[in-house]
């Protein structure tokens, strides 16, 4: 997930998984984000947690997850992708399972599982088709438009996608995210904050701090 290591903090971008998790950590940009992404409204966030790792046992694979957010009804877990080698249908198929287990207590009714996104954001094409975003909800093959019901979506977008019908806004918030750079004759009131929240964040040395340690323990863990 993470840019290349010699990139320097000071020119991080929103396409870095660190930089992405600590500016959505705040719900005045992670809503809109969100909302924007989804092309949906989303009435309150009750629960935003950066970096949420679920292990639901010692032996078992933990996943730590950029963006897990709950509005009471629905779950959107949201990740940045910068690295295209990491099978990413079967990755949102994992995730997917490990939310789902860590929702419900012994006994509980599967009726309670809530309606569970799951979002990569990509900087490439996970699918090399052009476009701008892939969704995918389970239906049946023998009968089309019959769906499963089971209230889970998978969604990838691209940053460098040009096919589909997308809102401008959806447009211009791919562009910033793939270039770090507002668009030019922008019209969409959300990039301007995220820059200047970007822009604050570069000078955050408490947060420069954070990442050059994850970066040298990565590296560390890499030898």
């Amino acid at each position: 997930m993470s840019e290349n290591n010699t990139v320097t903090y000071e020119k991080l971008g929103l396409a870095n998984d660190f930089m992405f998790g600590k500016i959505m950590q705040s719900e005045r940009y992670c809503k809109p984000f969100l909302e924007q992404l989804l092309g949906i409204s989303i009435d309150r966030i009750e629960y935003v947690e950066r970096q949420k790792v679920i292990d639901e046992k010692v032996d078992g694979r933990s996943i730590r997850l950029d963006i897990y957010v709950e509005d009471g009804r629905t779950i959107y877990n949201c990740e940045m992708q910068t690295s295209l080698n990491r099978n990413l249908p079967k990755r949102t198929r994992y995730y997917q399972g490990q939310i789902d287990i860590n929702q419900l207590f012994k006994g509980e009714d599967y009726e309670n599982l809530k309606k569970t996104f799951v979002i990569f954001v990509c900087t490439f094409d996970p699918f090399g088709r052009g476009g701008c975003i892939y969704t995918f909800e389970n239906s049946c093959r023998e009968y089309p438009g019959l769906g499963l019901g089971d209230e889970t979506v998978k969604i990838f977008l691209n940053t460098k996608g040009t096919q589909g019908a997308v809102s401008r806004n959806l447009k211009e918030l791919l562009e910033y995210m793939d270039t770090a750079e507002i668009p030019e004759n922008c019209i969409n009131p959300l990039i301007p904050e995220l820059d200047a929240a970007l822009n604050a964040a570069r000078k955050n040395e408490e947060w420069r701090r954070e990442f050059m340690t994850l970066e040298m323990l990565k590296q560390d863990y890499m030898k």
